[in-house]
């Protein structure tokens, strides 16, 4: 697949929403390369994807009940401290009210990145050969019927701790967390829609990892969009990046700050992906994610610092997040 230009790619993607022909996106973060390709042109030996069903790939039984090697080399406390106390400083002077802070982890183990493909249970998956793999829980947009849907995810917890969906709702930090996030994201679809609402607020999913089951806690936005939207499916898109939920507020302000906190480049990393053919799209927040770089795999990830975060904690969740979705007793 060819990578585009940010303005050649918004051309692209509304050419063939216009024309109907269904298609996949792949976007990077700083929006500097996105592949779009027709989905009968897509060779399944070098991208494989799964969006919500959307898929190029037959659904293969996961054989959950083997074992298999998994070791993350997380970073030490005192580095970790560093990025956050950078972050946490422009915090406490005003310019950030909340930042999504996240790291990039070696990870040793036995399984490659298209054996986690087939067998991680995730609703929106994707392969890319000798590149990455990501296997997100988060939606970023569904469009349908001429109206725009987005389901921020923000706040997780142990689903083992006594009362779990009750502490992670009753959290104070995860709450102002998610109520930031969703405030950002109704501004964010007023952009491209109007008679925005919140639709589901703060509603939990629990998602099963080879580490153990976990609780996050998400929120319904939608909206309508213009007659001609289909036309301009491309614009309406790039209109929104990058998505609010894996950067925070304001935007622009603690993307910088983003960039000044973390120690190296996010690439495709918290970029979306998705599928459309015009009437539908369906798209998500590429989370949960393993790149290959110079024969190792580095899982990316990380999480919302607010004004009431403590270090130690968000260090924690950080760890807690370096999962994979496959886990024993999947019935396929």
């Amino acid at each position: 697949m060819q990578p585009y230009a940010k303005k050649e790619a918004i051309k692209r993607i509304n050419r063939l929403a216009a024309t109907g022909q269904p298609f996949i996106f792949i976007i990077d973060y700083e929006q500097k390369q996105t592949y779009v390709e027709k989905t009968d042109n897509v060779d399944d030996n070098l991208c494989r994807y799964d969006f919500n069903g959307k898929a190029n790939t037959a659904k293969q039984n996961g054989h959950t009940n083997e074992e298999f090697t998994w070791q993350p080399e997380v970073p030490p406390l005192n580095e970790y401290l560093a990025a956050f106390n950078i972050v946490n400083k422009h915090i406490q002077t005003g310019n950030s009210y909340l930042t999504n802070l996240t790291w990039q982890v070696p990870v040793t183990t036995d399984l490659n990145m298209k054996t986690i493909f087939h067998r991680a249970q995730a609703r929106y998956k994707l392969w890319l050969k000798d590149r990455f793999v990501c296997f997100s829980p988060e939606p970023f947009v569904h469009i349908r019927n001429g109206r725009i849907h987005s389901f921020p995810m923000k706040g997780t917890i142990d689903a083992s701790l006594p009362d779990a969906e009750g502490q992670l709702i009753r959290n104070e930090k995860e709450a102002a967390e998610h109520a930031t996030i969703v405030d950002l994201i109704r501004n964010d679809l007023s952009m491209v829609a109007e008679q925005v609402q919140v639709k589901r607020y703060r509603y939990c999913e629990r998602l099963e990892t080879n580490k153990g089951a976990i609780l996050q806690t998400s929120s319904e936005i939608c909206g309508t969009l213009p007659q001609d939207h289909i036309k301009r499916i491309g614009d309406i898109l790039f209109r929104l990046l990058p998505a609010g939920s894996v950067t925070g507020a304001p935007k622009p302000r603690t993307c910088t700050i983003i960039t000044e906190a973390e120690r190296y480049q996010r690439g495709f990393y918290t970029g979306v992906m998705g599928w459309c053919d015009g009437q539908t799209l369906e798209s998500a927040v590429m989370i949960r994610f393993i790149e290959q770089e110079n024969g190792r795999l580095y899982y990316k990830a990380g999480g919302g610092i607010t004004s009431r975060s403590h270090a130690e904690e968000e260090y924690h969740e950080l760890i807690q997040k370096i999962y994979v979705p496959i886990y024993r007793d999947y019935q396929d």
